[in-house]
């Protein structure tokens, strides 16, 4: 254990470590190494713990000092309430997250020390980062510390935030920065390699002897076009390999590195020392055509972002508030200015303005803690809250970030183990592929010296180039994006691409009946009682603020006789109970009969019965005709040839005839279930070696959802959305699920085709590199020309089974 020892000033001059400041006072002098501060200690044995020392050999005392912030006054403006609004992603009073974005990340360093910022400040709760996108997103506690002190932290360990409060800018910044780079290098590979070609234009048809002169001179102008090319469109390249090696670990970029290099030095040596005019053209193209590769990945992969994004949207709809009424609208055209109406436990999509006098709000979706947050008229609510009680009304203050909504679903408190299973073995490949390749390009250099060192650097470089694993790692991501944005358009919207890859396992399936396979829009109800208007129109003011399928269709149905909607207060839904409420001083429930005190049960063959409690008096009942969903029938008879089905209700027996018409007859069937009971069969399954899918509305089986290989919930014309699933199916595409199924186990067949496809490739490129018949100009056009040919392959047969399925 490190102490910290008095604070005295030294004789001699003692410099810090970590941030290079002198050490004025008594240094502290831990892991045989002095620091000037706590913070400057706590840097260094973040890295160290976790192996990342290398950061302190960048350059000599790379850290900054933690000794007290640099120009206090730079982010004074933070302290303006005006400003910090425009930055906040989310805050309840006590908990705030903001994202900002870092363009100092850089390595694994970097990583990992802004992953531990809870250790340089106790008040962040947690810190998160995006390393392509170079975001950080930390939550912290608003009453112990202020924004303003979160930038200035990060500004004193050397990642100050690009802060920029203009959301058009702040988008623009986000899509065009990471490329910027990229598209220099880019220009500057093909600026050179199109001059070196140019001035190699007589070599290639052949120098007399007068004019050696000039072969020199050309050879000395392509040894200048190609340093930029080596050291500035080659550098990612180089620092990667480096860093990988520091790591003890092979990567792609090791061998690439290893051939340019060694095309560079035997050029440079051919040129000065051997009268040659060397492969400077080459060198050129090499890097010309990989950037051209390393382009098209990254505009593909923008582009299923963009898919994902902003052209397929969750299957929500809200309930828009026009003209004194409301109707159904998607989440995808809510506008900035809209009144929306949120029943309890529906999701908040957009930031806006509660205009009820009061709301409890449930951010769980965004922070994983459950508590409700109470919140008073004009107060801002933020995007994934949901409103627990009575509905609210809210004015949106700005347009739905679909990005925002799909990054809040993949929070780690709703991530389940083992969600990359091809990635793994994917990295192991490569792993070992790479260390192939380098035994198989110096078995290639070794064997050829003898005859020709010109044909060993040939085939050594060639080799490195040509063989890439690449093709192989994006086969994945690119057939499964693809088969992502597709199902998205067609109505099943998935968390992530992993849910592909469980979905082609599945081989029970699980449903829930209510608001699953039946619903009760189009039924009857039929009033088993006596009830005053009054009761009436009380009875149609507490249904509509719950969200619940017999609830929706009893206010539905009541909406014919009342119009205007009583006062309501304490408004509580119970799972598989009911929902109650105080109206005019009366107590009412509404739900199960031993929820409203009812002892004898009525029968009826079909449908389901509500029962009515007015101050603890059971009243009398309401009988519920549902129908179940258009082709229900066709769909379990597909499913079932290919899957085990069950049922579990949380409804009585009434409708088990029913089903037992629409299933297969050795499928099992269980009614009055609950919650509990729903996971813990889901967990049997599994413990018996089942993959299993589970399909509810995501209102009393969150759990089962949560347990289940994958959670499957049906929505319809609700925005009452459960986390805890994996995916979204619109109600409107329930007939597809059994070509969802097939889709997702055609996916995989897919992803074995691309990887068929890369090695077979590989084996036949490196057969030819290995005999010197491949230039390192040609290896470097087969290089990204692979991995275009695997995105294009997935690309193209992902539409084509799609076209075939009628997904598209």
């Amino acid at each position: 254990m490190q102490t910290t020892l008095p604070k005295k000033p030294v004789a001699e001059k003692t410099y810090c470590y970590h941030c290079g400041d002198e050490c004025l006072f008594e240094p502290i002098l831990a892991h045989e190494k002095h620091f000037c501060c706590e913070g400057c200690k706590t840097v260094y044995e973040l890295l160290q713990d976790n192996g990342l020392c290398d950061y302190y050999e960048l350059e000599k005392t790379p850290g900054l000092s933690l000794k007290q912030p640099k120009s206090s006054e730079a982010y004074e403006f933070l302290d303006e309430e005006v400003i910090s609004k425009k930055l906040i992603d989310f805050t309840d009073g006590k908990t705030t997250k903001v994202t900002f974005y870092i363009p100092a990340i850089h390595c694994s360093s970097c990583l990992w020390l802004l992953e531990n910022l809870p250790r340089l400040e106790s008040s962040v709760i947690s810190s998160r980062v995006n390393f392509v996108k170079k975001e950080l997103t930390i939550a912290f506690q608003q009453d112990n510390v202020s924004l303003r002190k979160i930038v200035e932290l990060l500004a004193s360990i050397g990642y100050a935030p690009l802060i920029t409060l203009e959301d058009e800018a702040k988008e623009q910044r986000k899509a065009s920065s990471p490329n910027r780079k990229l598209y220099a290098q880019l220009g500057v590979a093909g600026f050179c390699f199109g001059n070196t070609m140019l001035l190699s234009f007589p070599e290639y048809l052949g120098f007399d002897g007068d004019e050696e002169y000039l072969k020199q001179f050309v050879g000395y102008l392509n040894f200048l076009l190609a340093l930029p090319v080596v050291f500035y469109s080659a550098q990612d390249y180089f620092v990667s390999a480096f860093k990988s090696l520091r790591k003890k670990f092979v990567n792609i970029d090791v061998p690439i590195s290893l051939g340019i290099a060694a095309l560079f030095l035997r050029s440079t040596y051919e040129v000065f020392l051997g009268g040659e005019a060397g492969y400077f053209d080459s060198l050129a193209g090499l890097l010309f055509f990989l950037l051209i590769g390393k382009w098209f990945q990254s505009k593909s992969y923008d582009h299923l972002s963009f898919e994902r994004n902003y052209t397929s949207y969750f299957p929500l709809a809200v309930l828009k508030w026009v003209d004194g009424a409301t109707r159904n609208i998607p989440v995808s055209d809510i506008k900035k200015g809209d009144i929306l109406l949120i029943r309890n436990k529906e999701l908040i999509p957009a930031d806006g303005i509660l205009i009820s006098p009061s709301a409890s709000v449930d951010y769980s979706f965004v922070t994983g803690e459950s508590d409700p947050v109470k919140r008073t008229q004009n107060d801002l609510l933020y995007a994934g809250g949901r409103q627990r009680g009575a509905s609210i009304k809210v004015l949106i203050e700005k347009d739905v970030s679909q990005s925002y909504l799909t990054q809040l679903w993949n929070h780690s408190s709703f991530v389940k183990e083992n969600e990359e299973q091809y990635q793994q073995l994917i990295n192991v490949i490569a792993r070992y592929f790479t260390m192939a390749v380098m035994v198989l390009a110096t078995g290639a250099f070794i064997f050829w010296w003898q005859q020709s060192p010109t044909l060993a650097v040939n085939a050594f470089t060639a080799v490195l180039i040509v063989a890439c694993p690449c093709a192989l790692a994006l086969a994945t991501p690119f057939t499964l994006g693809n088969a992502m944005v597709t199902m998205g358009k067609a109505g099943l919207y998935l968390k992530n691409t992993h849910i592909i890859e469980k979905m082609a396992t599945i081989n029970r399936l699980v449903f829930d009946k209510t608001g699953t396979l039946t619903y009760a829009k189009d039924g009857e109800v039929m009033l088993g009682g006596r009830y005053s208007d009054d009761e009436l129109q009380a009875i149609f003011s507490v249904t509509g603020h719950s969200t619940h399928p017999l609830s929706r269709k009893l206010h539905e149905h009541l909406s014919q006789r009342f119009a205007q909607k009583l006062s309501v207060d304490k408004f509580k839904e119970i799972e598989n109970k009911g929902i109650e409420a105080a109206v005019n001083g009366k107590a009412y429930r509404i739900g199960s009969p031993s929820f409203c005190f009812e002892e004898a049960q009525v029968s009826i063959t079909e449908g389901n019965v509500v029962y009515l409690a007015i101050d603890g008096i059971t009243r009398g009942h309401f009988s519920i005709r549902t129908k179940t969903r258009g082709g229900l029938k066709q769909v379990i008879q597909k499913l079932g040839a290919s899957f085990k089905t069950t049922l579990l209700s949380g409804d009585r027996s009434t409708e088990q005839t029913l089903m037992k018409k629409v299933f297969p007859d050795e499928t099992p069937m269980y009614f009055n279930q609950t919650p509990e009971m729903k996971l813990e069969y889901v967990a049997a399954c599994q413990a018996s070696g089942e993959k299993v899918m589970m399909l509810g509305d995501g209102l009393n089986d969150a759990g089962a959802l949560q347990q289940a290989d994958v959670g499957m919930a049906i929505s319809e014309d609700v925005a009452s959305f459960s986390p805890a699933s994996d995916a979204i199916l619109d109600a409107k595409s329930f007939e597809r699920l059994p070509t969802f199924l097939l889709f997702a186990r055609r996916a995989r067949q897919i992803i074995f085709i691309c990887f068929g496809v890369s090695f077979a490739y590989n084996i036949v490129g490196l057969s030819f590199a290995m005999t010197g018949m491949l230039t390192p100009l040609l290896a470097a056009i087969l290089m990204p020309v692979s991995s275009i040919s695997i995105v294009a392959l997935s690309t193209v047969l992902v539409r084509l089974v799609a076209g075939r399925l009628k997904l598209t």
